[in-house]
């Protein structure tokens, strides 16, 4: 008879925090590869999952992540992405075109918008998480305040009731 495989790991609440804040990390980047280099929803998830996740490169720990959420993300991100883009236009105080922002920022942006209505992530986390998220792809710039004022307004459309 054969032994049954060890249980996995407990993860503490901690280490969940910190898993899911690199999915969302790991999200806007393949999100951000999915569009440069028009690639597949698959073909990206498998490539962040095999490649990126937990893994050494060039003598650099990659975080582990909250697949379940990794994976939410990008699903919800493609399955309702005019929906998440409509949001962030009307959030976009000049109506600029969301197509003429930065890619990396329609990624962080259509990341946050699928957390905000796929899952049951307050509102308010979701924000702070993103903002974290755009700080760690622009350490020097303003760009922090423009998420956190553009995911305000696309949270209280799609969340009302978290602010209520």
């Amino acid at each position: 008879m054969e032994t049954p495989p060890p249980a996995p790991p407990k993860v503490t609440p901690a280490q969940g925090r910190r898993m899911r804040s690199a999915a969302r990390f790991y999200a806007v980047q393949a999100l951000f590869q999915m569009e440069a280099a028009n690639a597949g929803l698959e073909t990206v998830r498998h490539e962040f999952e095999t490649h990126r996740m937990g893994a050494e490169i060039d003598g650099e720990e990659y975080a582990d992540a909250d697949l379940e959420h990794f994976r939410r993300l990008l699903n919800a991100t493609v399955t309702d992405q005019a929906r998440i883009d409509q949001l962030t236009h009307r959030a976009l105080v000049a109506r600029w075109p969301i197509d003429r922002i930065d890619p990396t920022l329609r990624a962080l942006f259509r990341a946050a918008g699928a957390e905000l209505i796929a899952t049951e992530t307050p509102p308010r986390v979701t924000i702070t998480e993103f903002v974290d998220v755009a700080k760690a792809f622009y350490p020097e710039g303003r760009e922090s305040g423009f998420v956190n004022a553009v995911l305000d307004h696309m949270a209280r459309e799609a969340r009302p009731e978290a602010f209520a």
